[in-house]
């Protein structure tokens, strides 16, 4: 057990969203000190558990976020309070943009939570998913010994400068038809069936974080991420609950096909019971051959769901967080949270490795499209060997043409690859987006989830006109 005296945090250190203080402020209490990446998965999942704890021993542990950039656009101080706030992110974040707490309390990886007793003293060190059981042990231990808190240490800080209260909030995954628009409204824990102009004709889930089937706002989804669609069955990665869900357009039910809630260690084999299975953030769908491909963030692996038999299989990665090619498990993804497929070619988004990938469904060999490995992305077009992303969130193919589009995010521009060789371009805007992190092409257009901005955009693609699809409860 490490009994040094915490050091204090750097004054320069910039507080985001709520006044964060120093750690002698925090004297006569427990501070979970959170070294944090927006970007990662396992970030936001950490800092959710710590946010839960600290709803637990209200007043008796302060929770603190430091959040260290890994790409250059995670400089911009709003951009990371953007991506965290993502994650459901409300706790006070500093934003450590020049790497100075981090080398100060010899971080060596994210996450890393740092727990702090009341008199200032390191007293666990852990780095990585330490099991909640075993981080709430820590805490509880801790807090044992300390005083209830008055009153007036009870009220919850707010954010400042929150988020507008817009129709949206985080938009990102979408399905588009001929006729129909549905969008995964994660912060608002819902899916919506609009128009092409926006106007919504239903909305499945309670507008609250939840986890329950049922019909409409009756089922609870909890920050919904990729769809997929084919006639009547509309397929939600329901990333907050960890667990791949099903809704009859038809009845307008929603079901869960396999997942339990809680982030876990997929195991393979007929499903017999969907709430018995884990799943570690499930991001992103693909619909091939009656099987559902799940890129799951959370644990770097592709993996298939047979509708037919309801068998669940790991396709490829190792679990390891790398750009590595090779076949099945023999690959190494970073972080996939996008999925397109066409005939027997499954393509990957890896968003912390600025990549593209791809899959061949028969043999499970991956084959690095675009990026140059884990710690190489920039904005460069040209050929693929040159080109370069930056924390790419979403891609999608062009039904009638070899072309894919790409949301790259860290740029904030969308991208075009021309399939079969093609090098990569820019597609001229009027102006950056912010955050895309969901697209769909179809009906002469390529839709955008500009997912920082609350908002999808429709960019026409013989016109170049970008529009916006004004969508109003």
């Amino acid at each position: 057990m490490n009994m040094d005296i915490a050091p204090e945090l750097p004054q320069g250190l910039q507080w985001l969203n709520a006044p964060g203080g120093s750690l002698h402020e925090q004297r006569g209490r427990i501070v979970a000190l959170a070294f944090v990446n927006a970007a990662s998965a396992w970030c936001g999942q950490r800092l959710n558990e710590i946010a839960q704890l600290q709803a637990r021993y209200l007043g008796r542990l302060q929770a603190l976020a430091v959040h260290v950039p890994r790409f250059d656009s995670e400089r911009d101080p709003q951009q990371a309070l953007k991506r965290l706030r993502r994650h459901g992110v409300s706790m006070p974040i500093g934003h450590d943009a020049d790497w100075v707490a981090w080398q100060r309390f010899g971080i060596e990886a994210w996450p890393t939570v740092l727990l702090i007793d009341g008199e200032g003293h390191i007293r666990h060190r852990l780095v990585g998913l330490e099991p909640l059981a075993e981080l709430e042990r820590m805490v509880a231990t801790l807090c044992d010994g300390l005083q209830s808190p008055p009153d007036d240490d009870l009220d919850t800080p707010r954010e400042l400068h929150p988020e507008p209260r817009t129709a949206l909030r985080f938009p990102t995954g979408l399905a588009v038809t001929g006729e129909r628009l549905f969008v995964a409204d994660s912060g608002h824990h819902r899916v919506l069936e609009c128009t092409h102009s926006g106007r919504i004709l239903r909305q499945f889930g309670m507008k609250a974080a939840g986890f329950a089937d049922g019909e409409l706002t009756l089922a609870g989804f909890c920050r919904p991420h990729g769809l997929v669609l084919e006639r009547e069955a509309l397929y939600v990665a329901d990333t907050g609950n960890h667990a791949l869900r099903h809704v009859n357009l038809f009845t307008g039910t929603v079901n869960t096909l396999c997942g339990n809630g809680r982030p876990g260690d997929a195991v393979e084999g007929v499903v017999r019971s969907p709430r018995n299975v884990a799943l570690n953030h499930p991001h992103a769908l693909a619909l091939v051959n009656n099987r559902v491909y799940l890129a799951q963030a959370g644990d770097n692996r592709i993996w298939s769901y047979d509708l037919g038999n309801h068998e669940l299989r790991q396709r490829a990665g190792s679990g390891q967080l790398d750009v590595r090619d090779g076949s099945g498990a023999m690959a190494a993804f970073a972080q996939p949270v996008a999925l397109a497929a066409v005939h027997q070619a499954l393509y990957v988004c890896d968003a912390v490795g600025s990549a593209v990938r791809s899959m061949q469904l028969r043999s499970g060999v991956v084959q690095t499209l675009l990026g140059q490995g884990l710690w190489e992305f920039g904005n460069e077009d040209g050929p693929r060997d040159t080109a370069r992303l930056q924390n790419p969130q979403a891609i999608a193919l062009s039904p009638d043409a070899p072309q894919m589009w790409i949301a790259d995010s860290g740029n904030g521009s969308l991208r075009m690859l021309r399939l079969g060789g093609g090098e990569l371009t820019t597609v001229a805007l009027p102006r950056p987006l912010q955050g895309p992190a969901g697209l769909a092409v179809a009906a002469g257009a390529v839709w955008i989830a500009e997912t920082d901005a609350h908002q999808v955009l429709r960019y026409d693609i013989a016109s170049g006109e970008l529009s916006t699809v004004a969508i109003e409860e």
